[in-house]
């Protein structure tokens, strides 16, 4: 009898480079398993892959559009460029325009993408930066969604990836969509049970622990 498990394997090339992954691996698995990284902010490990922010677009030739490398899984004989002159600029126009509406101080990962594909945020300065106020509605984490980059990592960690709590919603419609909460409560009147696995997968600041926030706003203010 033959090898059982190579007959679910899949042999592509990623950026010139044949390699061999098990059946429904995604583009963004078979890249990384060959030491290829493919930039994303919406997808983390631990969670079900979104494809919300594009950022993970790769080429794949044969294909009319741009792929989302962490939703779209691998084929026989696929051919994946990871760094064209259109994968590129597709995601620094997705950075500048990010960049442009939504505050990104406390995103080190994001502001080396920034430099790392040559994005300028002040191509799209009159864009409608987006403002809310700090929600400081209980002892454990503040909401700061001016920050937000609306990944829904922190919605999926709360319902059915992770927590079963759901305390955590989408909120408003197109430019208004935001992270909310049910009826806008405040998070003590919801099902949170403040796990804190929110704050754990936010990768901006948008969540963040109540100590941390205070020292550092006392330390801005010097009081």
């Amino acid at each position: 009898m033959g090898n059982h498990k190579e007959a679910f394997l899949v042999s592509l090339t990623i950026n010139g480079q044949t390699v061999q992954v098990p059946a429904h691996t995604t583009i963004l698995e078979a890249a990384r398993t060959i030491g290829v990284e493919i930039p994303a902010i919406c997808y983390h490990p631990s969670l079900t892959a979104n494809a919300v922010c594009r950022l993970c677009t790769v080429e794949v030739v044969g294909a009319r559009t741009l792929q989302a490398a962490c939703v779209v899984p691998v084929a026989p004989d696929m051919v994946i460029n990871t760094e064209t002159d259109r994968v590129n600029a597709a995601r620094r126009v997705i950075l500048e325009l990010l960049a442009s509406t939504v505050e990104l101080h406390e995103a080190p990962e994001i502001q080396a993408y920034l430099e790392r594909y040559g994005a300028r945020p002040d191509r799209f300065a009159g864009g409608v930066r987006r403002e809310f106020d700090v929600f400081d509605d209980n002892p454990f984490y503040i909401r700061d969604y001016a920050q937000c980059v609306m990944c829904w990592r922190c919605i999926q960690v709360c319902a059915e990836d992770v927590q079963y709590t759901y305390a955590l919603t989408w909120g408003g419609r197109g430019v208004e969509s935001h992270v909310a909460t049910a009826f806008g409560k405040d998070m003590p009147d919801t099902t949170c049970v403040f796990c804190g696995n929110c704050v754990d997968v936010c990768p901006t600041g948008a969540l963040k622990g109540k100590v941390e926030f205070d020292l550092e706003r006392e330390a801005a203010t010097g009081s």
